[in-house]
């Protein structure tokens, strides 16, 4: 078990480069399965799930050349082959699931091990990407310990609605469309996730070739094509890195500025910040947030109601920052709530905060209310296994003057390269530990 120790109450300060977004990196790496090309990627974070993926392709017989030091990477899938009975993905990463497409394009044959998972966010079902893979034209087939895809003769164009706008099914339904040319040839997508990230991954894609309408919308347009090419790509800022750190300058007293490429992704989550008292500015390339005096809970207009942060799909505020805003509610004085729409395993973790002397009320499995401004002590605190938990909790000890312990923490690996190194050029004092 990977725990941080943190000795809190330094402000921090400086400037910082976020690394890329892992909701776009791993994605991008699954479609490279797509083309037989040679791909050159710049700006790849070395992280827990980047290197699974990896080995992955490694063990089919793709070509790897990897300099994390660098942040480049050059794959070549000519030589890939995949055997059902032999060649499993990992069920602790569920991006796995994204790649499948590519295995059914090249091969005909995919398969799913039953308990593929990520964070414990809560029940994550495999259903919609069955179910996308079906619309597509593939048959599947449950086995005891596995579901096994096959389309022998390639995907055929489909029409899909999804009943939830989710980011990988959305990823996977491109994955499948750029090239299923039976079946008319295009495929589209109504209620399609429009993230960020999904942006960037379709980037991705056209460059490859895909021929894609309606990036950035719930509608999403495909056109299938014969085949996909190969080239550069660089990956830009990860947005929720850019929030955690200014998150922990705010926290903390101190004022972090990060580069930020794409200022117009953040009018929403500017306007989060400032319900805590805390400022947001972007000025040439970059953002900083900073808070004059003590955090304070924005009072609403409207008499006898909780001023509130809501989580969902984007474009609304996404649910992955929701623990960093608790965490500054905490910190400032009022009350909040905290209403996460999409996650009914996402706010249990709140009765850690205690732990420190704060007071967090969990109304039901989707809304927390957190009392902040009160008096809190250094604690030992145990993480769920959700990346911005652990980061959360991470952030409250950085405020406390004293020595705190965040136990597993090591889901923080898993999306931020060097986040210890990096925070202690901000002034932090932390370390990982080994631990059981």
């Amino acid at each position: 078990m990977s725990n941080l120790i943190v000795h809190g109450g330094t402000p921090l300060a400086g400037r910082i480069v976020p690394s890329a977004n892992k909701n776009a990196v791993l994605p991008i790496l699954c479609a490279t399965l797509l083309t037989r090309e040679p791909v050159h990627l710049a700006r790849l974070p070395e992280i827990t799930d980047v290197k699974k993926i990896l080995e992955i392709f490694r063990q089919l017989g793709s070509e790897v050349r990897v300099d994390f030091a660098a942040g480049t990477l050059d794959l070549h899938h000519r030589a890939t082959r995949f055997d059902p009975q032999r060649d499993h993905l990992p069920e602790e990463m569920r991006s796995s699931i994204m790649l499948v497409p590519g295995l059914l394009a090249r091969f005909g044959v995919a398969r799913i091990e039953n308990d593929v998972q990520g964070c414990t966010l809560g029940v994550r079902e495999i259903d919609p990407h069955v179910e996308l893979m079906q619309r597509f034209g593939a048959a599947v087939e449950r086995r005891s310990d596995a579901l096994v895809m096959r389309a022998e003769g390639g995907l055929a164009a489909s029409h899909h609605w999804l009943d939830y706008a989710s980011v990988t099914t959305t990823e996977n339904f491109v994955l499948c469309a750029a090239l299923a040319t039976g079946g008319g040839g295009t495929s589209t997508l109504m209620n399609a996730a429009s993230e960020p990230h999904v942006q960037e991954f379709c980037a991705f894609m056209a460059m490859l070739g895909a021929c894609i309408e309606g990036v950035g919308t719930s509608r999403l347009a495909v056109h299938g094509v014969t085949r996909l090419g190969g080239g550069s790509f660089s990956f830009t800022e990860d947005f929720h890195e850019a929030v955690t750190f200014m998150a922990l300058g705010a926290i903390t007293g101190g004022s972090v500025a990060v580069k930020n490429s794409a200022p117009e992704q953040f009018p929403l989550i500017d306007r989060t910040f400032a319900k805590f008292g805390v400022q947001v500015v972007h000025e040439a390339g970059w953002s900083r947030a900073q808070a004059e005096g003590v955090l304070r809970v924005r009072e609403p207009f409207t008499r006898n109601i909780l001023q509130k942060v809501e989580a969902a799909p984007w474009p609304y505020l996404p649910v992955d920052l929701l623990p960093i805003f608790v965490a500054l509610g905490v910190r400032a004085e009022g009350s909040m709530m905290y209403w996460n729409k999409v996650y009914e395993g996402a706010m249990g973790w709140t009765s850690e905060l205690g732990k420190f002397g704060a007071h967090a009320f969990m109304a039901d499995p989707h809304r927390v209310i957190t009392f902040g401004g009160k008096p809190l002590a250094p604690a030992e605190v145990e993480s769920p296994y959700i990346i911005r938990v652990a980061i959360a909790l991470l952030m409250v000890a950085c405020s406390i003057p004293g020595r705190s312990l965040i136990r597993n923490a090591a889901p923080v690996r898993r999306a931020h390269p060097h986040f210890a190194e990096n925070i202690r050029r901000l002034g932090a004092q932390i370390e990982w530990v080994e631990g059981d």
